[in-house]
Formats: structure tokens, sequence, C-alpha cells
């Protein structure tokens, strides 16, 4: 296990093509996908991510992905400007929003963070990029958040959020700032709203992947699938500790709401 330092990937997907795996899976990150294409051209890799893999540079293109790779994604940048428009109608006098991300992901690119600037100006307020790639750097960025006064927080999609999810949610009560996150795992632990992928669905598609090619197809004739069911839950006690009044328009397309 990697356990969010990427720089073991690469040779963790060593270790994995010396004991000729049958199929590489790589799930909810980059750099973990990038590793194993590195360590190999032999060994079929399936990937469930967020992202673009063509500009990437995992596949060729979607529909023929070429070489060994192939996988479930989740065109993130969409998705990102939706969780940004939903936080915006949550909190719509705030004139910054912070975005939470981790640098060491190549997910984030300085193209990447430029798109989601623009989207924020669309909409009419700043983005606020924050970075945070160990643990010590997470109360740091809250500091800089409550320094810039920006008034609502959008975290980034990464496992190493996933594996700090309690404090992250403790930080927003604490400051009392409305949050968006990236799997229901968040809301259901206090945190105010999550919009994403549904990970049942998205692992259900991989594992259909992974059962073809164990049965002799190859990856470069199964074109890369894009997730197409999401989830909005939002979480109402925290809605009401924050003394925040969900509109209608949103709470209709809600997919759960906790009480």
């Amino acid at each position: 296990m990697a356990e969010d330092h990427f720089e073991r990937l690469p040779a963790l997907a060593d270790d994995l093509v010396r004991h000729r795996v049958g199929v590489i899976v790589t799930a909810a990150n980059v750099p973990p996908a990038l590793a194993a294409k590195a360590a190999t051209q032999a060994v079929p890799i399936v990937f469930m991510m967020g992202g673009d893999p063509v500009e990437i540079g995992l596949v060729a293109s979607l529909a023929r992905p070429g070489g060994n790779v192939t996988g479930i994604t989740v065109l993130s940048g969409e998705v990102t400007q939706k969780r940004l428009a939903l936080l915006h109608e949550l909190v719509p006098t705030t004139a910054v929003i912070a975005y939470l991300v981790n640098p060491a992901n190549t997910a984030f690119s300085e193209a990447w963070l430029k798109e989601q600037a623009e989207a924020a100006n669309r909409l009419g307020v700043r983005l606020l990029i924050l970075n945070a790639s160990s643990p010590s750097d997470i109360e740091g960025a809250f500091a800089t958040l409550v320094e810039q006064q920006a008034g609502a927080l959008l975290v980034g999609a990464d496992t190493f959020f996933v594996g700090r999810r309690d404090e992250l949610v403790a930080l927003a009560a604490r400051y009392r700032i409305p949050t968006s996150y990236f799997r229901r795992e968040f809301a259901e632990a206090g945190g105010l709203i999550s919009y994403a992928a549904t990970a049942v669905e998205a692992f259900r598609q991989t594992g259909v992947y992974v059962g073809r090619i164990l049965k002799g197809e190859n990856p470069r004739d199964l074109p890369v699938e894009q997730s197409t069911k999401f989830e909005l839950i939002i979480n109402m006690k925290t809605a009401k500790a924050l003394g925040l009044t969900i509109p209608p328009g949103v709470l209709s397309i809600a997919d759960e709401v906790i009480e």
C-alpha cells in the first residue's frame, strides 16, 4: 500500500509486474495509473479515476485507448464545475471560494486549475487555491482560508483527503465554512454536501472490464467508459448548524438528505 506516499508507487507497480499478475487495477487517483503504465506495456491495466485520461497521457483516445490501458473515468473538470455551482447556490453572497487540492496529484495541472478558476469567475467569485499534500498542511490551509475571507470551501477529489475525512469535516465545522466534498462518506461524517459519481456503479463497471480482460479481450479494444450516475447528498444537520437555508431548487435534486 502506498498510503498516499506517491513516491512508493513505481516500486509497487514493478512488484506487481514481477509477480505476473493477470490485470493491474488502479482506483480513485491518477498517480497509480501513471505508475502502472510506466511499469509495463504488457500487463493489462484497468483504471478508475477522475480526470481526462487522454490529456493525462494514459490512452490515445476514449473510443480507441490503444496499448494495454483502459478503464472508467469521471471527467472531473465538469463535475468540479457542477460542485462549484452548487456551492455558490448555497452561499450566493460570498466573493471567495477556496479550493483545497493536493499538488502531488498530477490531475491538478496548472491548465486544469486555470479552467476551474475561469468557471468560478463566470459565477462572479474568486477561486482561492489551497495546497495540502501532508497532514501538517491542512491546518495551514484552513488558516489561509480564514485570512483570505473565503466564504466556502471545495475539497478536491484525492485519496489523501479521504484518509483525513474526519479532520476535514471537523475543521469545516470549527471554522463554520460551508464545504462541498467529492464522496458521500464526507456528508455521512457530517460534511455539508457531497456530489460525486456513484461509487457502486463505477466499481461495477471496473469489475466488468477486468472480467472481460481475464476472459481474453484486449484493453486496446475496450473503450474508456465514463461514469454517468451521480448523486448529491445534503446533510441538513450541518446546514442548520451553519445557519444555512438550502434553496428549494437544490433540495429538489438531492438524491439523499441526512436529517
